[in-house]
């Protein structure tokens, strides 16, 4: 994975000019689900760790794997996949647990492999197409092309919420 320095700036500018670019520019972590490819933005993401079991809770959704003690903060953990339709993971110590911020909540979201931090222009970001009138494309931001592949931006609020809305 590409580290980030946050001391130098990755689009080689100063002053206006960086701020320009940083609004020009978006950089996402990205990870792999299988074969596909999902981004989230770097700002989110707090940290990257390996998978360790979870304990479970009753009454949680079921793509919800459970919570850990992340150094004293309990946060829970969404398997991608199941949240997406599929199965749950058959979790190992080859998976990974990208913690992430919704708001003001700290979760942890199982994926294969985290793949690259990627930096693309703001018009590079396309729309989800509108495919079916059932299709719920909401916790979809856009798509981005990479060499490698097409990357599914995650709107991780749509997507998973706060624990308050699962309260509500």
């Amino acid at each position: 994975m590409t580290e980030v320095n946050d001391q130098t700036d990755p689009f080689g500018a100063d002053g206006e000019e960086a701020q320009s670019a940083a609004a020009r520019y978006k950089q996402y972590v990205t990870f792999m689900v299988g074969d596909r490819a999902y981004g989230v933005d770097i700002v989110q993401v707090r940290e990257i760790k390996q998978w360790s079991p979870t304990t479970g809770l009753p009454n949680q959704p079921h793509y919800t794997r459970g919570v850990l003690n992340l150094r004293g903060t309990i946060v829970p953990v969404h398997d991608l996949r199941a949240r997406f339709g599929g199965a749950l993971t058959e979790a190992t110590e080859t998976h990974v647990v990208v913690i992430v911020w919704i708001g003001d909540q700290t979760v942890g979201v199982l994926v294969d492999a985290v793949s690259d931090i990627v930096t693309v222009s703001v018009d590079d970001i396309r729309p989800v197409p509108d495919s079916s009138p059932e299709a719920d494309v909401s916790s979809i931001s856009g798509l981005v092309n990479t060499e490698d592949h097409m990357v599914a931006l995650l709107d991780l609020v749509n997507l998973f919420g706060t624990q308050r809305d699962f309260a509500a």
